[in-house]
């Protein structure tokens, strides 16, 4: 397995049906698996998560981001699945967290409500890099709050 670290922005469109509380437990049985296998490959990184959309930063050895994103792009609960950025990086962000889930907290909510306001968060009109630093700062946040 190459040791070139690779970082990955994707955003997809919800495809989980049901009642709000349905959505939530399915997302948690996602965080719940995507932490065990990335913690077995070695992908770090973060989710945001609102009933329309989910946003991802992976990162971590080139092969295994590629797996788990061609995991993602088969998975039925995401629709439209878009590459926003890709590419080798120094240094991973997200080195404590096998996948963060930022967005819960009413700071979180607070603001990424801001930046939905900005984008109408379509994330059409966001950039790979603007969702990395999004999802960054609101792990940073998320981090000092615990």
């Amino acid at each position: 397995m190459s040791k070139t670290l690779t970082s990955l922005v994707y955003y997809s469109r919800n495809r989980i049906l049901g009642s709000p509380e349905l959505v939530f437990q399915e997302v948690h049985r996602i965080l719940e698996v995507s932490r065990i296998n990335n913690a077995r490959v070695g992908v770090t990184g973060a989710l945001l998560f609102n009933s329309g959309c989910f946003a991802q930063v992976l990162e971590g050895p080139q092969e295994a981001v590629e797996a788990t994103f061609e995991r993602i792009q088969r998975d039925d609960r995401h629709g439209e699945v878009s590459l926003m950025s890709v590419g080798p990086i120094a240094d991973r962000c997200f080195t404590n967290w096998s996948m963060a889930f930022v967005g819960a907290s009413q700071v979180d909510a607070d603001r990424f409500g801001g930046i939905a306001g900005e984008s109408g968060f379509d994330p059409n009109r966001m950039t790979g890099d603007r969702v990395h630093a999004m999802l960054y700062n609101l792990t940073l946040e998320e981090e000092q709050a615990t």
